[in-house]
């Protein structure tokens, strides 16, 4: 982050500064935890649903941060540190990283969907790193914390930055947005994630919808093209379609699946004609590729760039991560999140895998609201249809994958929790067997893949 005068820092959050005075040095750095303090730094107390980080600005302080926001003054004002006293804490955190961005003449993109949002984002990071220092989203920051810390990581060097946005309730995209305020906006596609709290696919879209508010006027929107809901979406502004159907302008042909080492694919735009590779596996990755070329073609890259980066892209934690093991073994790590159009991307890839034996192993999904029992129903009846050897379902929720792979002929294994199933997965993975793993983040089944991969270290 580019240093801030502690003026300046008041000026942004619309904050006073409780006890003023000269020489204080520049802030170059924001911390909202008080664990992981910089020397020097601006803390900023986070207030959450069951805590309150203003009882730790003591704790930061001591720890080294310079001095602090905070909604509620303490009594005791140290006199080597600062206080800004502001409304809230959390729209003083946008108010800095909005006026922050506005330091930068560069393009930003802005990235949302119901599934694939972390994959586009790197896709699209890689492509354009081909010619350009870009700053991405780290890890899973696209929440109200994570993307104005995402933008306070800026520096003078970069000349992109792509920027992913989630949300599970209405509001939560424009408010991200208003942080952003992009030049091109995407959405990767509507799913049913997150359906319990927006009520039904055309909420989830409205919810979606809200990433063009803040879009420029000049700016870009892409969607994907083959998405029903997407396609009714009509705006005022410049709009490019990615997809295989023929009013795509960004259009996929020639899909060549090479199972888990990856896909090849052509996709053609009004430009250019583009032979393209990744290493990641699954039809689905098609997408993000094209989405790739259109933010590259609109930035100006040439085709061996956009076709250069697009091939060094690399799956950022557990997304269809491929684990070579001993005796043809191999573990499809996709375990960072799960919804029904990401568990059955996920199963196609596993059904197209060579090895001998097929297993899938499958967790709950969440915020399905009423869709719940029949999404989960619906997963195991479709690992049963496409062939997979064993199931083997995990969590409470779970009951009813078992009960659709069961009820369509599959073989299959329920457990209340992963360590009950750990002996059963060990025994399942055979030589030439390929293994999915995948659930909702919350059952935290990167576990399961560390204890199976740390039996061949």
């Amino acid at each position: 982050m580019q240093p801030f005068t502690i003026e300046e820092i008041a000026q942004m959050v619309h904050g006073v500064w409780k006890n003023p005075r000269p020489g204080m040095a520049p802030i170059s750095a924001v911390c909202t935890d008080s664990r992981s303090v910089i020397p020097g730094s601006l803390f900023l107390p986070w207030v959450g649903e069951r805590f309150d980080g203003h009882r730790f600005i003591d704790a930061a302080l001591e720890a080294g941060a310079a001095g602090c926001l905070c909604a509620q003054t303490p009594e005791n004002l140290r006199p080597d540190k600062f206080y800004i006293e502001v409304a809230d804490t959390r729209l003083a955190l946008r108010d800095l990283a909005a006026a922050y961005r506005d330091r930068f003449e560069i393009p930003f993109i802005q990235i949302t969907g119901s599934v694939g949002k972390t994959t586009t984002k790197d896709m699209v990071a890689a492509a354009l790193g081909a010619k350009l220092q870009v700053l991405k989203t780290p890890a899973n920051f696209n929440n109200d914390i994570g993307t104005p810390l995402t933008l306070l990581g800026l520096e003078a060097e970069h000349q992109a930055a792509v920027i992913e946005t989630g949300m599970n309730h209405f509001g939560e995209i424009a408010y991200l947005g208003s942080m952003v305020r992009p030049d091109i906006a995407v959405i990767s596609n509507i799913g049913d994630a997150h359906i319990e709290f927006l009520g039904s696919r055309e909420g989830i879209l409205k919810a979606k919808c809200e990433i063009f508010e803040h879009l420029k006027p000049h700016g870009l929107a892409i969607l994907n093209g083959d998405d029903a809901l997407l396609n009714t979406v009509s705006l005022p502004i410049r709009m490019v379609r990615c997809g295989q159907s023929e009013h795509c302008g960004v259009r996929i042909t020639e899909i060549d699946d090479h199972g888990v080492d990856g896909i090849t694919c052509t996709v053609e735009t009004a430009r250019c004609r583009y032979e393209l590779v990744t290493a990641a596996p699954g039809e689905h990755m098609t997408y993000p590729m094209a989405i790739a070329v259109a933010v590259g073609e609109e930035l100006g890259l040439s085709r061996e760039e956009i076709t250069r980066g697009v091939a060094d892209y690399r799956p950022s934690g557990s997304r269809m991560r491929v684990i070579h093991l001993p005796q043809g073994r191999i573990i499809l790590d996709d375990c960072y999140n799960a919804s029904p159009q990401s568990v059955a991307a996920a199963l196609e890839v596993l059904a197209k895998t060579t090895c001998e034996r097929k297993v899938a192993v499958l967790g709950d999904m969440g915020e399905l609201g009423d869709l719940t029992e029949q999404a989960h129903y619906n997963m195991g009846a479709l690992a049963a249809m496409l062939g997979i050897d064993f199931l083997v379902a995990i969590g409470p929720k779970a009951v009813k994958i078992a009960d659709g792979a069961a009820q369509s002929g599959g073989a299959v294994l329920h457990f209340s929790t992963k360590e009950e199933a750990v002996a059963e997965l060990r025994e399942q993975l055979e030589p030439e067997t390929a293994m999915l793993i995948k659930a909702s983040h919350a059952m935290h089944f990167e576990q399961l893949v560390e204890q199976l991969r740390g039996d061949y270290d």
